[in-house]
């Protein structure tokens, strides 16, 4: 069983693109997306189009939220221009006012959580797919947590891999198991950034899962799109010229 998880497409329709182009060339038996189809780039209303026609199961991120809950006329945030979050209000400002109604709809009823159960050598493994952590869409899960604090969050939720994405860093972690009834490891597995990478490669990235008969292996799998036609169509639209710098040099 192979299964492909990727995240955090922003509104990136070229990385999306070649994505899922690499993943058909590989041929999974299933892709999963964990979130944020929106934000910092011109194409929200194009990616979720291409995520429903490949019939993805796909969680919400917390910009899906926010712009699922955002109705015509209501006040967006007055950020004055030398803030820090002035750009991201005006990637909420923009993307607002561009998303179809359609599209909208289709954010708000997408799930928090996504769990999948598997039977292996060692007993049965939970696989839970969540956007930021179990407990919030905007929790940051770094790499450099504590392996007991780490520990605990699979305990509470109750999964031996957990799959998220938000932070736009990825990695993977293989945790020991602390009973006799866990499979022998546990992991903790950031699928990345489709179409916001923050780690200096701008490649876009995803993760396959592969279940052979005892233990997952996992494979971080970049690639390389078209990053200029991104950039350049963020710099000819509204959007602030800082996410066209980010995306060429991945900050």
């Amino acid at each position: 069983m192979r299964i492909a998880f990727l995240s955090d497409i922003h509104a990136n329709l070229p990385a999306l693109e070649a994505v899922l182009a690499d993943i058909d060339h590989r041929q999974p038996d299933a892709v999963y997306c964990l979130g944020d189809l929106v934000s910092y780039a011109p194409w929200p209303n194009e990616v979720i189009a291409l995520i429903r026609q490949h019939r993805i199961p796909t969680i919400m991120g917390n910009h899906d939220d926010e712009l699922s809950r955002l109705t015509d006329g209501q006040a967006l945030p007055n950020v004055p221009p030398d803030s820090k979050k002035w750009a991201g209000a005006q990637s909420l400002a923009f993307t607002h006012d561009i998303l179809g109604e359609e599209e909208r709809v289709f954010l708000g009823k997408l799930p928090r959580h996504i769990r999948l159960e598997f039977m292996t050598a060692h007993g049965r493994s939970d696989l839970l797919m969540v956007h930021g952590s179990p407990t919030s869409p905007t929790e940051y899960l770094l790499e450099e947590r504590a392996e007991e604090e780490m520990q605990t969050i699979l305990d509470r939720a109750g999964a031996d891999l957990l799959l998220f994405g938000h932070s736009h860093l990825p990695y993977h972690r293989r945790l020991t198991a602390q009973t006799p009834d866990q499979p022998l490891y546990r992991h903790a597995i950031n699928t990345g950034s489709v179409g916001k990478p923050k780690d200096g490669d701008p490649r876009a990235g995803y993760v396959l899962i592969e279940w052979e008969a005892d233990e997952p292996r996992i494979e971080m799998i970049r690639v390389a799109y078209d990053v200029e036609r991104a950039a350049q169509a963020i710099e000819q639209s509204p959007l602030p010229d800082e996410f066209a710098d980010r995306l060429r040099r991945a900050y």
